[in-house]
């Protein structure tokens, strides 16, 4: 017993030891973040169902025509002068029919669902772009908090590092305690910081779990990724050629228009007359037994598929017009993400070539000098805050260049930027 009381402290000392962030799980990449998003993202699921539905309306429409059965006892004579063989001369009739389908309405209607299940595919296809934007955003969004979280931690801590050497020289006699107060004041703003950097991660992870439908606590999900920019490549004719080939809202107005053709086919063929065949077995006292056959041929003599026709006609030159709207928003997408990435980019590299160095080269020369007393108190503040102005700015502008980066891959329909 004592041995077994023994096991179970020593279990929760080492428990106990562990920071609580070891027990938080592996960092997911955006492959990852993905892969859960196709897997568990309730509408997509549903979407799902529906392509599955669309192909059970599949099998309905090349069902054949049930036949048809029909049972008669005719001429039961009850109240004849012989009651006693009232089924004396009862006539037992069975007839039997069948309606036969001509034009080949049945492969049309076939032709049409699939093509209908194309267009759900497509458009479920389309919906996953679109989601896909969002929780791209997201996810860089959770990048961009988590580098804004790094260096508002490291601006607090250099800004702690700093007020302790301005403490020193306020003991010394070397600087006045008004000095002293307004650098501590300062300090609020280096917190405050990184306490609206912290909220914003937590909301932007929230947003992430939302969308793939993860309960995991928020505090033991994290991602990772670059976050950086890239140079892109691509010319804009070559980003137009791709988001042709891929952009599935296009591909589902092209079927459109291929399924609203199929159906005025098939509004064509539910014109053509379907004769009914049928056979009847009978007996006839004093006959035995007998057999019959027939046809029944409907008489078209007012076509009343007049209305099918024109609807489906006109269906076929309105999908042609969604189609050329929806190409024309296709260019108009691709060209607008393009000039915001091209923007974004323009801004980053002079961030990158000039700005960042000069703002860190100033904050570190106008420190130096305060502390040995050949800068003005006014000068060391300035310095911090365009320093910390410089960091943030360009940490949104790499989150801006991200997204501007989403935008041009839902533009394009499929991943052309990482």
């Amino acid at each position: 017993m004592q041995c077994l009381i023994r096991s179970v402290w020593m279990v929760v000392a080492i428990a106990v030891t562990v920071p609580t962030g070891a027990f938080a799980q592996q960092a997911l990449t955006w492959q990852q973040v993905r892969a859960q998003f196709e897997a568990n993202n309730p509408s997509l699921r549903a979407g799902r169902i529906s392509i599955d539905e669309s192909k059970a309306q599949e099998v309905t429409a090349f069902l054949r025509p049930n036949p048809s059965m029909t049972t008669t006892i005719d001429q039961i004579a009850p109240f004849n002068a012989n009651p006693y063989r009232p089924f004396g001369s009862a006539l037992p009739l069975v007839s039997a029919s069948y309606l036969h389908e001509r034009g080949g309405k049945r492969e049309l209607r076939l032709e049409s669902a699939r093509k209908g299940t194309a267009v759900v595919a497509s458009q479920l296809a389309d919906q996953e772009r679109t989601l896909l934007f969002s929780l791209r955003n997201a996810f860089v969004q959770t990048l961009q908090q988590k580098s804004v979280v790094a260096l508002a931690t490291e601006n607090l801590a250099y800004y702690d590092r700093l007020l302790g050497l301005s403490s020193e020289r306020f003991k010394a006699g070397d600087i006045a305690q008004v000095d002293l107060d307004r650098l501590e004041l300062q300090r609020v703003q280096f917190d405050t910081d990184l306490q609206s950097a912290r909220v914003n991660l937590r909301t932007a992870k929230i947003q992430l779990l939302t969308l793939f439908n993860d309960r995991t606590p928020v505090e033991q999900f994290d991602v990772t990724g670059p976050f950086e920019f890239t140079e892109q490549t691509m010319t804009l004719d070559e980003l137009h050629q791709i988001a042709l080939a891929n952009r599935p809202d296009l591909k589902a107005a092209m079927q459109a228009v291929d399924k609203a053709k199929t159906e005025y086919r098939l509004a064509v063929a539910n014109g053509a007359t379907d004769p009914t065949f049928g056979m009847d077995l009978a007996r006839n006292p004093p006959i035995v037994a007998y057999i019959g056959f027939n046809v029944t041929i409907p008489l078209r003599i007012f076509d009343r598929n007049q209305g099918e026709k024109a609807r489906t006609q006109l269906d076929i030159r309105r999908n042609e017009r969604l189609w050329d709207a929806i190409q024309a928003q296709v260019f108009g997408d691709a060209d607008s993400a393009f000039a915001s990435l091209n923007s974004s980019r323009g801004l980053l590299r002079s961030y990158k070539n000039k700005y960042l160095d000069q703002a860190t080269r100033v904050r570190d020369t106008v420190s130096f000098s305060y502390q040995h007393g050949g800068a003005s108190l006014l000068d060391f503040l300035n310095a911090q805050s365009d320093y910390r102005i410089v960091q943030l700015n360009y940490l949104n502008l790499v989150g801006t260049y991200m997204t501007a980066a989403s935008q041009l891959n839902m533009a394009v329909g499929t991943e052309v930027i990482q």
